[in-house]
C-alpha cells in the first residue's frame, strides 16, 4: 500500500438498513484483508431510522477505516458515483448492506483483479431471509423457474459472464468507461456491466467468492420489488439499449399471452383451449419446481404459489413500464455517465 493510500475501497450504498448494517459490518470485520489497507465508506441516501447512529458506534472503534459520505439524491448509482470520486483505493468494491460475506471475500476479489481475469469481477449469491415466508421467498429466487438463467443466484459455472452482483473493479474501470447510470433507479449494475462488456472489457464470476444476500420476507415486499423491477426493465431497455437480457422480459410475454388469449377466445374458443394449456403447463412447471426445493411440504407448497404471485406482478411491471416510456421524463436523450 502507497503510504496514506488504501490498496482496496468499499463502497457500500446505504438506505435504512438499520436491520441488516450490522451483519453487514461484522461480515466485513472477519475479512482476512488486512483492514490497513482498506477503507470502507458507507454513502447514505437520507436515512430517517438509525442506520448513520449504528455506523456511527463503529466509526468511534476504527476511526481510520470507516467514514460515512451523503447522498441528497438517494439512489444507488449517485451513491456509487459520489464514494467512487471520494476513494482512494486501486481496487473498488461494491458492496450491498443487506448482504453478508465470506471471509475472503474482499482478498478472492482482489486476487483475480491482480490476475487480470477481468475489468469486474464477483462470485455467487446465496439468497436469504427470516422466517417461514421468507425462507420459502428465498428458495423460490434461488429456483431457475423463479429468476431464470442468472447465473449468479443458481450456482451457475466459473466464468466469464454478463454481470455479477455487486463487483469489485479495476479502478481505472471508471475513468475509461464511466461511472454509474444516474438516471437508473434499477438496473445500475446490468447497466454498468454491459458497458464494459460493449468496451471490450470482462466480466468474471468466480465460484470461490461467495456472499449472502437478505432477500424481501413478506408477499407483499416481494411483489412490491417484482413490480418496481419489471417497470425499470423495460425503462432501462430504452435508455439503454442492450443492457437487459431476453429472460427479464418473459414474465410480461407471460402475463400478456394470458390476457390476449383471454380476450381472443372471445372470438373463436380454441384461444381459451390454448390459454388452458398454457396454464396446465406453467402450473405444472411451477409445481415441479417447487417440490424440487428443498425443506417441508408446507415450504414446498409454498413456493409453488410464490412463482405465479412473484411472475404476474413482475410483468405487470413491464408492462407498468411501457406506458411510463410515453412520458417526456423516459424519453431517450444524449447522455454520457460521469466520468471519475
Amino acid at each position: 500500500m502507497t503510504e496514506g493510500n488504501p490498496d482496496v475501497s468499499v463502497v457500500i450504498p446505504i438506505y435504512n438498513e438499520s436491520k441488516y448494517i450490522d451483519k453487514c459490518i461484522s461480515s466485513l470485520l472477519l475479512q482476512d484483508y488486512p483492514k490497513e489497507d482498506m477503507e470502507w465508506i458507507f454513502v447514505d441516501g437520507n436515512s430517517t431510522d438509525n442506520t448513520v447512529e449504528i455506523i456511527s458506534g463503529y466509526i468511534e472503534k476504527y476511526p481510520n477505516l470507516i467514514r460515512v459520505l451523503n447522498n441528497p439524491h438517494k439512489i444507488v448509482p449517485y451513491a456509487m458515483n459520489i464514494g467512487i470520486a471520494d476513494s482512494k483505493g486501486k481496487y473498488i468494491v461494491r458492496l450491498d448492506a443487506h448482504a453478508e460475506y465470506a471471509v475472503d471475500y474482499i482478498s478472492r476479489c482482489v486476487h483475480y483483479l491482480k490476475e487480470d481475469k477481468a475489468e469486474n469481477v464477483g462470485g455467487i449469491a446465496e439468497t436469504k431471509a427470516n422466517g417461514f415466508m421468507g425462507n420459502c421467498i428465498a428458495k423460490m429466487l434461488s429456483s431457475r423457474f423463479g429468476v431464470g438463467n442468472s447465473e449468479f443466484r443458481t450456482n451457475g459455472k466459473e466464468g466469464y459472464v454478463d454481470t455479477v452482483p455487486f463487483g469489485a473493479f479495476q479502478r481505472d474501470v471508471f475513468s475509461k468507461f464511466g461511472g454509474y447510470d444516474e438516471r437508473l433507479v434499477r438496473n445500475q449494475d446490468n447497466e454498468m456491466n454491459y458497458r464494459i462488456r460493449k468496451n471490450g472489457g470482462r466480466i468474471f464470476m468466480a465460484s470461490d467468492i461467495h456472499l449472502s444476500y437478505y432477500c424481501r420476507d413478506s408477499i407483499k415486499g416481494i411483489c412490491s420489488m417484482a413490480q418496481k423491477n419489471g417497470m425499470w426493465n423495460v425503462i432501462t431497455m430504452k435508455l439503454c439499449p442492450g443492457a437487459m437480457g431476453i429472460r427479464h422480459f418473459v414474465p410480461m410475454c407471460f402475463v400478456l399471452s394470458i390476457i390476449g388469449l383471454g380476450l381472443l377466445g372471445l372470438l373463436h374458443p380454441v384461444f381459451w383451449w390454448l390459454l388452458l394449456g398454457e396454464l396446465i403447463l406453467y402450473f405444472g412447471m411451477a409445481l415441479l419446481f417447487g417440490l424440487k426445493a428443498e425443506g417441508t411440504i408446507r415450504e414446498k407448497l409454498m413456493v409453488f404459489l410464490l412463482f405465479p404471485m412473484f411472475h404476474v406482478a413482475y410483468g405487470f411491471g413491464s408492462m407498468k413500464g411501457l406506458f411510463m416510456l410515453l412520458t417526456p421524463k423516459y424519453r431517450k436523450g444524449s447522455y454520457q455517465p460521469p466520468k471519475i
